[in-house]
């Protein structure tokens, strides 16, 4: 039994490894999860016959609440939300690495340092990673509406990191602990993940989702060691992996360092930099943009959280599809932190069926924007920005973004003139070649659409 157990492990391994690979594409990414979730359910069934497995009416409860919840969730859960969802699993995730870490040093039966070194390493990272994500999710969720800062913050975040550091090298040395001072070690731990996560504005939020998914996969790896699961080990291993190479293109992606991310202000709502910002906003109906966009031979439609908010996804690809219609090249271009996590736009844009064959990453349309007759931003802001190329003094300066000021005409689909989640006024709305279409953006992709099937 025990080889049969290591070999359904090795299957589930192999499972979740094509599964993340399958998922690096939009057009195999259905079927990656598919194979992923196989692996878990391979690796969960196998469980049960490990040996010296209790407590099999407990599990098989857990597994049907947990199951279920999470079967309700994900039915229910609207697209634009999916991003709360996903800090909020991903924050499970760490929570049950550092439960399992809790009830392993409770246990105190370690056949050696290195695995209670393992061990509070599992639970440190993991309770970070819970508190944090659970923070990000508030955030998201609009429950905290602004960063927290005040002065002296950094040094109090180093000091709870140190205390959760210093307790837990105490707990390895000492090995058998009282509960007490292993439930304070989980106190700071938790202390300090949120703590990490409420300055973070807004605009770094896809960075430190990333940055809280690899560090669930390393909490859950450095409990496979200390269970001797290959499973968790390998799956651990994977996420960590992936997660700190998707937290590193995000952060390349907004030319920040992850030390910034956690460290400065960017993202701020209080932020503001007029830097050289000149002119004025120029409003435009929405018959005018439907006629300019019906006559185009070539339109680039850039989307963002706006279109995710305003659930105008379906309209966009009606849109499209009229315009094709016509003979109009249309293209969409993806900027990698265009939403509020990675891949949100195309997670969008894939559930409203429009084709992969569209999409179009930030390297691949930027050279296509001088030859662009109408760039259509809809609830776009940041990544859209021309002062991260021209103003060395704006906090988005060397930011990658989307050169939709470089096409002859640009629509711009805004609710009011607000500025994006970096607090920093957005140079192209005021450009000689743009325009701006103000309302909810379904109901103006709705009127563009009318307004060219009148023509």
């Amino acid at each position: 039994m025990d080889n049969v157990i290591q070999i359904s492990y090795f299957v589930s391994a192999v499972l979740f490894i094509l599964g993340l690979k399958r998922m690096s594409s939009p057009v195999t990414a259905r079927g990656g999860i598919v194979w992923a979730g196989a692996g878990m359910l391979v690796a969960t069934l196998i469980t049960f016959f490990y040996p010296g497995m209790e407590n099999y009416l407990l599990m098989t409860v857990a597994i049907a609440i947990g199951g279920g919840l999470a079967f309700w969730s994900g039915k229910r859960v609207a697209m634009t939300d999916m991003p709360q969802m996903i800090a909020l699993y991903n924050g499970m995730g760490g929570g049950a690495a550092g439960a399992i870490a809790a009830v392993e040093l409770l246990r105190g039966d370690f056949p050696s340092m290195t695995f209670m070194t393992l061990a509070v390493a599992g639970a440190l990272i993991g309770s970070v990673s819970f508190s944090g994500s659970l923070v990000a999710f508030a955030k998201l969720q609009g429950w905290l509406r602004r960063p927290l800062r005040f002065p002296g913050q950094q040094f109090f975040n180093l000091g709870l990191l140190l205390a959760a550091i210093c307790l837990g090298g105490w707990l390895v040395m000492q090995g058998n602990t009282p509960g007490g001072l292993i439930l304070l070690f989980f106190a700071l731990a938790l202390a300090y993940g949120m703590m990490m996560a409420l300055p973070i504005g807004g605009a770094d939020m896809p960075v430190i989702i990333s940055l809280f998914n690899a560090l669930t996969g390393l909490a859950v790896a450095f409990e496979g060691f200390v269970l001797n699961n290959a499973a968790m080990i390998i799956a651990g291993t994977v996420v960590g992996s992936a997660g700190t190479l998707l937290t590193q293109l995000m952060a390349k992606a907004m030319n920040r360092s992850i030390s910034s991310v956690l460290f400065s202000a960017f993202g701020s709502s209080e932020e503001s930099v007029a830097g050289d910002v000149t002119g004025s906003m120029k409003p435009i109906d929405a018959a005018d943009v439907g006629i300019m966009m019906a006559y185009a031979e070539r339109v680039v439609i850039i989307p963002g959280y706006g279109m995710a908010v305003a659930q105008a996804q379906h309209k966009v690809h009606e849109l499209a599809e009229l315009l094709q219609k016509r003979g109009v090249n249309v293209k969409f271009a993806i900027h990698p932190v265009a939403g509020r996590m990675p891949g949100h736009m195309n997670v969008l844009l894939a559930e409203a069926n429009v084709s992969y064959d569209l999409l179009y990453d930030l390297d691949e349309i930027n050279p296509a924007f001088p030859q662009t007759d109408v760039a259509l931003v809809i609830g776009a802001n940041d990544v859209v920005n021309p002062l991260a190329r021209t103003n060395p003094d704006s906090p988005i300066y060397g930011m990658p973004i989307l050169n939709a000021d470089q096409s002859k005409n640009v629509i711009v689909i805004k609710r009011g003139q607000g500025k994006g989640f970096s607090g920093v006024e957005n140079a192209l709305f005021y450009a000689d070649n743009t325009r701006m279409l103000y309302g909810d953006g379904q109901a103006m992709v709705g009127e563009l659409i009318q307004a060219i099937k009148e023509l």
